[in-house]
């Protein structure tokens, strides 16, 4: 795999995009060719094209790894695209290798330069073979793409080039990095037109594509040489005007030269996420026709619906899928749309069940687990972001870091909750085994930071991060008390862990991480919680956690849902919880009786609340409960997205427990149909393709019971619990089922 190439660069400055090329010509007629393949990589991201056109729809190619040690390599078909003589030419730009990357002007790059390697073999009738390779032969020059970076944009200048060669040169790079392409390629996916096209209160021209969406604006232009146009892009509006503050250090802005004929632009060397685009400089009026917004996302499978009787919790169920779309962009990000953009381990933590169900993404988080391995084993620990770019911060920044670097609950967690979701998503065994040396390590780190008690109370955590009660400037500061939330959290990933070893035949370590797993909730129960059922710090998420992560039972367990259920009542039916709660908090009411609770907390549409950016024209969901404020105004805090998923983990329940499809075994080779109505909505209904085909699942109000109709894929064992209690077993095919009133 690329054995024999060089990898390849020109000296173009920072922010102009290099085209490599050379030309081939074949030693055979074309119609002696059976197949040809070209392979290629790069430190930057590329676009690559064989006589004329694309090698494939694939954009910002290789993506996103940790690229010290796991460089993906991709393999293309092109034999429909050889001819007797064929040019291949190779545009390549800064992605994410040298993309000054980070947050708060960190500006960090894995490299100073960028460089591309490829070779393209071809293979004859005779089995002969004919090989190109990337090397000091190819030819360099500056390409239209004289500015690209992912956070600030890029500048395109159309106008014919002064054609100026530059000298190619070979730059050092580590093949034992080179890895397959693991994950699936970033793709344009659909494209929205204009909803509306106005002018804000300064005379600016604003444009509404309807959507918080990923990707970049295609845009045709004629006018005269030179002319510049000037896009801007938001999430949000603020005083009728484009709010960029949430953007902070990233510009998010293209511009395009005109070249005096007939523009297509099209600024794939970066991504913005957008609703609202600003744009200046356009020779006459701008119509709907001159511009489209491109999605562009990791390419997934959609395989899970959901959809119900009150439209606002149908557009909470969209926003997430969008959520998921823009933060799938070859890696699970925390946002994709500020100067961040970073494989946060918390977010995807929390919310890796709702994306296995939205998306077939079991192929994206492969790859990110692979990058996640990597970094654990060279850090010690899970860092906080993979690939972890942030490990490159300045020696006075990591300096004043560093008693906040180590083992964290739910961001370290995710090295254990994300093969968790997998495992059942689609069971495979192979890979659980190749996430399983990350769990260890993330479980021994942890066990070595518990206090003599036993509880996970000591250095640094993230904690119910953004409770709403949360200063704005301090998301840290929950009610929920860290250790608490801490030792829950290690409960949860030994007990699975300890279920991991089981499944792959480590005996021993089953032991060991059952041990811990006992011991840890031995010392939950002595030192935070009471005979009375309460639980230390008295907060939603401390109950949520308790209770849906096994830590009580019998009476204990009851007594925390009762008091969960109260604090609920207390606090209006308003969330009270942030990511360590949020994703938990309906469970528990739902599986301590208080079903009622959690539909009422759902369906609040008050701040804070799910429902609340429903209302407030929310079509993602947002980083905090009040991002938007309801007087129009954008949230006071320094860190504030209108796009970031976490929050939206709630989407979860409604697919398992509302529609009720889950595994009763891993991949879906059995399914737990439990549907569970509840008050405020008529009728609900879900489906999933699962790897054994499609389920569903949905019931509908009918007198004083309900109407249940189900889809079991032939082969596939169903348990079905109906709303009254009933049990049925059944084996493939569509059943209806009447069912009483709810039993509690």
């Amino acid at each position: 795999m690329l054995d024999h190439a060089f990898m390849i660069n020109a000296d173009a400055g920072r922010g102009t995009a290099l085209v490599l090329g050379t030309r081939l010509v074949l030693a055979q007629p074309t119609s002696q060719v059976v197949r040809a393949v070209f392979r290629a990589t790069a430190h930057g991201a590329y676009e690559a094209r064989v006589g004329g056109r694309v090698v494939s729809d694939a954009v910002l190619a290789p993506g996103w790894s940790a690229y010290e040690w796991r460089l993906q390599v991709q393999e293309y078909d092109v034999t429909r695209l050889m001819a007797d003589t064929v040019d291949v030419e190779v545009l390549l730009g800064n992605g994410w290798w040298r993309g000054g990357l980070g947050f708060l002007g960190l500006n960090l790059d894995y490299g100073p330069s960028i460089g591309f390697v490829g070779e393209l073999v071809v293979t004859y009738r005779d089995g002969a073979t004919q090989v190109l390779v990337t090397g000091p032969q190819w030819s360099a020059r500056r390409s239209q793409v004289v500015e690209n970076s992912l956070y600030d944009g890029v500048r395109i200048d159309a106008r014919p080039p002064v054609g100026e060669q530059l000298p190619v040169r070979v730059i050092d790079f580590d093949r034992s990095t080179l890895v397959a392409q693991t994950k699936p390629a970033i793709t344009r996916h659909e494209r929205l037109q204009p909803v509306r096209i106005w002018s804000s209160p300064s005379g600016k021209t604003l444009v509404d594509f309807g959507q918080n969406l990923v990707g970049w604006i295609r845009l045709r232009a004629s006018g005269p040489a030179g002319t510049e146009i000037t896009v801007r892009h938001a999430e949000v509006l603020e005083h009728g005007e484009p709010a960029t503050r949430p953007l902070r250090g990233a510009r998010a802005t293209d511009t395009f030269v005109l070249s005096g004929g007939a523009d297509v632009f099209e600024p794939t060397l970066t991504f913005h996420g957008f609703r609202y685009a600003e744009v200046s400089g356009f020779p006459g009026d701008l119509a709907a026709a001159d511009l489209e917004a491109v999605v562009v996302h990791s390419d997934m499978r959609r395989t899970g619906t959901f959809e119900c009787s009150n439209p606002l919790v149908n557009r909470l169920v969209e926003n997430s899928v969008w959520g998921q779309k823009g933060n799938f962009l070859d890696l699970p990000t925390d946002c994709p749309q500020r100067d961040e953009r970073l494989g946060w381990t918390g977010d995807i933590a929390v919310y890796a069940p709702a994306a296995c169900y939205q998306f077939d993404c079991a192929d994206v988080l492969h790859g990110w687990l692979l990058d996640l391995a990597v970094e654990t084993g060279h850090s010690g620990y899970v860092p906080f972001v993979v690939p972890n770019v942030l490990k490159f911060a300045p020696a006075e920044v990591r300096a004043k870091t560093e008693p906040m670097l180590g083992p964290t609950a739910i961001w370290g967690d995710a090295a254990v909750w994300v093969p968790e979701s997998l495992w059942w998503a689609y069971g495979d065994r192979d890979r659980l085994a190749a996430y399983y040396p990350a769990m260890v390590r993330h479980l021994e780190g942890a066990e070595a930071r518990l206090s003599p008690s036993g509880l996970w109370d000591q250095g640094f955590q993230f904690g119910d991060w953004l409770d709403p009660a949360a200063p704005p400037d301090r998301p840290h500061q929950a009610k929920a008390d860290s250790g608490v939330v801490a030792t829950a959290c290690l409960y949860r990933s030994a007990s699975f862990a300890a279920d991991a070893a089981h499944i792959l035949g480590k005996s021993h370590d089953a032991r060991r991480w059952r041990d811990l797993a006992d011991r840890t909730r031995e010392a939950f129960l002595k030192h935070y919680v009471h005979d009375d059922g309460t639980v230390h710090s008295d907060a939603q998420t401390v109950y949520a956690l308790a209770i849906r992560f096994g830590l009580l039972d019998g009476e204990l367990r009851q007594a925390a849902g009762d008091r969960l259920a109260a604090l609920v009542e207390e606090g209006g039916y308003r969330v009270a919880t942030g990511f360590a709660g949020t994703p938990y908090v309906t469970w528990a009411l739902a599986e301590t009786g208080h079903i009622d609770d959690a539909y009422r907390l759902l369906l609040q549409e008050q701040c804070p609340s799910w429902l609340y950016a429903v209302t407030m024209d929310a079509t993602t969901v947002w980083e905090r409960w009040d991002s938007l404020l309801p007087d129009g105004t954008v949230n006071p805090g320094e860190m504030t997205s209108f796009n970031h998923y976490a929050l939206g983990a709630v989407v979860d329940w409604l697919y398992k427990t509302v529609a009720g499809i889950r595994p009763a075994e891993p991949g879906y080779a059995r399914v737990l149909l439990r549907p569970t109505p509840g008050p405020g909505l008529d009728w609900a209904r879900g489906a999933l393709d699962t790897p054994h085909g499609r389920v569903e699942c949905g019931w509908r109000r009918q007198d004083a019971g309900f109407d249940v109709e189900i889809v079991v894929p032939e082969g596939i064992e169903a348990d079905v619990v109906l709303p009254d209690g009933t049990r049925r077993t059944v084996t493939g095919g569509a059943c209806t089922f009447r069912s009483a009133a709810t039993s509690r």
